[in-house]
């Protein structure tokens, strides 16, 4: 005998058009029964209930950077730093990351893996960050990223380690100067990347790093490969002022515009950040179906700038919203990354850009669209059971007057809110906390092996005041970079 449907009570519901009041939302198989009227206002706790959010830009990281020493540093200088923050195990790392976006509202997650643990052959690793999906609950794409040139700055390293005494630049370039897959080999590895994991839950996709990190070859080789499998590209694009001086010295004919000439630019690309793109090349993007991730606090943590959120909107460009292991308040919060992001674009004239329905609305359907997750959130009968239930009454704290639950969202909503997260029908959080790991126990074993294994790395930290001091002489003085 099959299990009745689990019911949810609603105080308020907003399906992804409306906002509803007072309703019974019944679910079963993972699937979305019905959403009925009952016939009387619901008692506390009252519950508003929103479409799953979703984390559509993310790299699953173990822990803040911010630990390692890269606050408020530019993406140039910190991503080198990032070396420190190495994960120890691969399982432990994507299950406490997975298990923060969860927390706070979250179904599902970008997982563009930018940093291998190296501990385990990388298909062992990739295995690990699917069991650890598994485990939370969360639906994600995984996309193992991919670079072939420029391993430190936009142009040859080096000009960069030549500088520094004999034994650092050694120490340098070992750690950052190795041998590139070949486009080839890359193909393959993805094959059997989606033979090990893809699933209901798991999309995989191609994830080259970036333009300036990926010789041509590699991005026409990716591009024919996604036309070919109708397997999705996530890629970054333009997230600094230093990227764009880059990409308008290597692409005179203009950066998207070589993207649509070699077929990458199509409604299978999710392209990251977009912080200095032009109005034309929005107008390019939006033609071609592909989308944009905004992610306001990394942007803000590494000082690259604001993402044109409302313009790309307004040129037909579908928008999402991302983390990337940086949040405001570095505690991967997606509820206030998404307040952030409309509040900051929502604009500052009489009339909004759009309301809070359409802005919700719209960062979860893109945000589906991008990670490769069935349906555009809508919550509706026949629909996936992917759900997110905040504290109303913590919310409407005040209680003075009626206010639209979708204001008191967008004005107060943050982790602490969520109460209950459902993913194709499963209780990942429940009460606010994760059901399926023990995030504080995670988090703890993280930092008790990082700091076990802080000396891996002390010769790089001795050296490092040389190191970034050479880099940003580098981005200095680089014609068309600095």
């Amino acid at each position: 005998m099959s299990a009745a449907p689990t019911e949810l009570a609603a105080a308020a519901l907003f399906d992804g058009a409306r906002l509803r009041s007072d309703v019974a939302l019944r679910h079963e198989g993972g699937r979305i029964v019905s959403i009925e009227p009952l016939p009387g206002p619901v008692a506390a706790p009252r519950r508003l209930v929103i479409p799953a959010l979703v984390d559509a830009h993310d790299h699953a990281r173990p822990l803040s950077t911010v630990s390692f020493g890269g606050a408020f540093t530019p993406l140039e200088t910190w991503l080198p730093r990032t070396i420190f923050a190495t994960p120890p195990d691969a399982y432990l790392a994507a299950a406490a990351a997975l298990a923060r976006v969860a927390r706070a509202g979250c179904g599902a997650a970008m997982v563009h893996y930018t940093r291998p643990s190296g501990v385990l052959p990388i298909l062992d690793e990739v295995r690990e960050v699917a069991r650890a999906a598994r485990d939370v609950g969360v639906r994600i794409a995984f996309a193992l990223a991919v670079r072939d040139m420029n391993p430190l700055v936009y142009g040859d390293e080096t000009e960069v380690l030549d500088g520094l005494p004999e034994a650092t630049r050694a120490l340098f370039r070992e750690a950052f100067v190795r041998p590139a897959m070949s486009p080839d080999a890359y193909l393959a590895l993805v094959d059997e990347i989606a033979e090990a994991i893809a699933g209901p839950l798991v999309d995989v996709q191609y994830g080259p790093a970036g333009l300036q990190w990926c010789s041509p070859g590699l991005l026409e080789a990716i591009a024919e490969a996604s036309e070919r499998t109708g397997r999705r590209v996530h890629m970054h694009l333009l997230e600094t002022e230093r990227q764009r001086a880059w990409a308008d010295r290597a692409h005179p004919e203009g950066v998207v515009t070589f993207l649509e000439r070699i077929g990458l630019l199509s409604d299978r690309l999710t392209l990251a950040h977009c912080v200095h793109a032009r109005p034309d090349e929005l107008d390019r993007i939006a033609a071609s179906g592909a989308r944009i991730v905004a992610n306001f606090g990394s942007n803000m943590h590494l000082r690259s700038g604001l993402s044109p959120v409302a313009e790309a909107r307004r040129r037909g460009v579908c928008v999402a919203v991302g983390i990337d292991g940086a949040a405001l308040d570095d505690d991967d919060d997606m509820l206030r990354e998404m307040r952030l992001a409309h509040g900051v674009h929502a604009g500052a004239g009489l009339d909004p850009n759009w309301t809070r329905a359409e802005f919700l609305a719209l960062v979860v359907r893109t945000g589906r669209a991008a990670v490769g997750a069935p349906g555009d959130g809508a919550l509706g009968p026949s629909e996936p059971a992917d759900y997110c239930a905040l504290d109303l009454d913590a919310l409407d704290r005040d209680a003075i007057m009626p206010v639209d639950p979708l204001d008191l969202m967008f004005a107060r909503a943050n982790a602490s809110h969520v109460r209950e997260v459902v993913v194709a029908g499963r209780s990942v959080v429940r009460d606010g906390r994760v059901v399926g790991v023990d995030l504080p126990a995670l988090e703890a074993e993280l930092r008790a092996r990082f700091r076990s294994q802080v000396g891996r790395y002390a010769g790089l930290d001795r050296a490092w005041p040389s190191f970034d001091a050479a880099l940003r002489r580098w981005f200095e003085g680089c014609v068309g970079c600095g």
